[in-house]
């Protein structure tokens, strides 16, 4: 199950929010800057947000899905909802798999929006601003010590999260 969330309800234009890999429904109303982000969004469109697979309140998963799988997740998801069209708003990680919806499914796209995302996540030549393969193993690693635990504390601290993308 994809566990998704609608606010303003009211409003005539639907606006899914894909977020990136790290997300909480419930947990993102704890942090102001989100929780003002949400409200803002639903007081002009009917926002539709939702956890990825194996992601927040979504149930967890055994295997990393396909990006058509999680492309066919923002389908069942406005599905579920009633939504024939939206605006998609892909945020990082969101970001491919929000184009890719809206390549496949151009009748249910009114608008794409990118916003911090990228075309693939390793530099070379032709892709000179993409992380370096050093500066993603570093990403990976912080990650795989400090998931579930510390990334609350590096959403919510911006100093420690200033000194990580020094880093980088």
């Amino acid at each position: 199950m994809v566990a998704y969330q609608v606010t303003g309800e009211d409003n005539p234009v639907d606006l899914v929010h894909a977020v990136g890999s790290v997300s909480h429904l419930e947990l993102f109303w704890d942090i102001p800057e989100a929780a003002w982000l949400i409200e803002r969004l639903s007081s002009f469109a009917r926002l539709i947000r939702f956890d990825k697979r194996g992601t927040g309140l979504s149930d967890r998963i055994a295997e990393i899905p396909t990006l058509e799988q999680r492309m066919e997740d923002v389908h069942a998801v406005m599905d579920a909802v009633g939504s024939e069209r939206a605006v998609l708003i892909g945020v990082s990680e969101g970001g491919p798999m929000c184009s890719l919806f809206a390549a496949t499914y151009p009748e249910r796209t009114s608008a794409l929006v990118m916003i911090g995302t990228y075309a693939k996540r390793i530099q070379d030549a032709d892709y000179p601003w993409a992380p370096t393969e050093a500066q993603r193993e570093a990403f990976f690693e912080l990650m795989r010590h400090e998931w579930g635990h510390a990334w609350t504390l590096v959403l919510s601290n911006r100093e420690m999260f200033k000194d990580y993308l020094k880093e980088m």
